[in-house]
């Protein structure tokens, strides 16, 4: 194997992992739509329940380790790729040939990086790190991760930001996903209508799904 196939393998294997990822966060993120006196107990009891698994903190650590490595490569083969080509093509129509997420995968990836980075500030930092504020505990004494979240939802310019940041996860997603599987060796054309089909419909409701819960959680 060589170097470059290795470096876009690793890229399309951290892309699926962190693919998984988001399915599990976005199934927690929903229990803020419950009821707030509902909402608050369940989040809390499960925001604990990660803390404190030992099976979870190696998964966490395998987390960040992936996004590490995939913004890492993604980068190298971003820069070797115009670097080895310097003069860009010369293309009337350079939609025809590829899409507009393929051709701005490195910029949409650059904005969900600043949003991952701004995102661990305000959760990850204080609750993990206890930088900030102090993060008290609810009446069942669980560290009350719900009113962190809760009181960062009430926030419009932080609803905007993370609302408006969906967008190019949904793009990112999209092709990322086709492109992780077709680099890992599927390319049976029937399969892989399927799977562009598959990607748009994972992309959507991961994208949606994110952006709509602040807005719910603000409204109300």
């Amino acid at each position: 194997m060589n170097a470059l196939i290795f470096r876009k393998s690793l890229i399309a294997f951290t892309g699926l992992f962190l693919c998984l990822f988001l399915i599990v966060h976005l199934s927690a993120n929903l229990i803020l739509l419950l009821p707030p006196e509902t909402a608050k107990g369940v989040y809390n009891e499960y925001s604990t329940f990660l803390r404190e698994n030992p099976l979870i903190a190696i998964i966490a650590y395998l987390l960040y380790a992936a996004i590490l490595l995939h913004v890492i490569y993604s980068g190298v083969v971003t820069y070797r790729n115009r670097k080895s080509r310097p003069q860009r093509y010369q293309m009337n129509k350079p939609l025809e040939n590829s899409s507009w997420a393929s051709q701005n995968m490195g910029w949409l990836g650059i904005l969900i990086l600043i949003f991952i980075v701004i995102h661990l500030v305000n959760f990850w930092s204080r609750i993990k790190l206890e930088i900030g504020d102090p993060v008290g505990t609810d009446p069942g004494g669980y560290l009350d991760v719900y009113s962190v979240t809760y009181a960062l939802f009430q926030n419009p310019y932080y609803v905007a930001f993370y609302t408006l940041l969906m967008i190019p996860l949904g793009f990112h997603l999209h092709h990322g996903l086709k492109s992780a599987f077709k680099t890992l060796g599927f390319h049976s054309n029937k399969g892989l209508k399927t799977l562009a089909s598959i990607s748009l419909i994972y992309a959507l409701i991961m994208s949606v799904g994110f952006a709509l819960i602040p807005i719910i959680v603000y409204l109300r």
